[in-house]
């Protein structure tokens, strides 16, 4: 398998790749990929699931535990509720996070598109996140999935990443370069 970006060089990219090769074996990409989202938005709005997650005190079998009578809870996949159980018997859950972002990079390859990480001061609405994919696809040639961020520490404006590439049009860096440029 492919990976640009040196996916498989870190341990999450590892697991995200054999998660994602299964996945797309089974012809079930589309259900991991809900299910990872489901996930995540679990880890963002329950502060015991990401304690769960993330916590080096919660023992692997303690763990293994838990993540297994959950799975079905949170409507996981068969895939994905397996490999959260392996997750949880090595001892890896804490790179859940990392997983998740790299199985979404793995399936926007698989399906032609690629990804961009978008930060603005302020939530974009659905108007807004459609002319920018439109805007990227002309620009990078391919259909783009927007990773959308809120930063309010960056005023206004917008900071756009894809790969090695980024476009900064945000206040702050707009008045810091500015700031310096009148420091002479």
């Amino acid at each position: 398998m492919e990976n640009s970006g040196g996916i498989q060089a870190s341990l999450a990219g590892r697991y995200a790749t054999a998660l994602f090769g299964l996945a797309r074996d089974e012809m079930q990409i589309d259900a991991v990929t809900r299910s990872l989202d489901s996930l995540e938005a679990a880890m963002t709005e329950s502060s015991d699931f990401h304690t769960l997650v993330t916590s080096p005190l919660v023992g692997r079998g303690d763990a293994g535990k838990a993540i297994r009578a959950l799975t079905s809870a949170l409507g996981v996949d068969p895939i994905t509720a397996k490999f959260l159980g392996v997750l949880a018997d090595n001892g890896r859950l804490s790179e859940l996070k990392a997983v998740i972002k790299a199985v979404r990079q793995l399936a926007a390859t698989h399906r032609g598109e690629t990804t961009a990480e978008v930060t603005s001061a302020f939530a974009l609405n659905d108007g807004q996140v459609a002319k920018l994919k439109a805007n990227l696809k002309a620009r990078l040639g391919r259909d783009v999935t927007i990773d959308a961020k809120v930063d309010t520490e960056i005023l206004g404006g917008i900071i756009i990443r894809h790969g090695s590439q980024m476009i900064d049009s945000s206040i702050r860096t707009k008045l810091n370069t500015l700031a310096n440029a009148m420091k002479g």
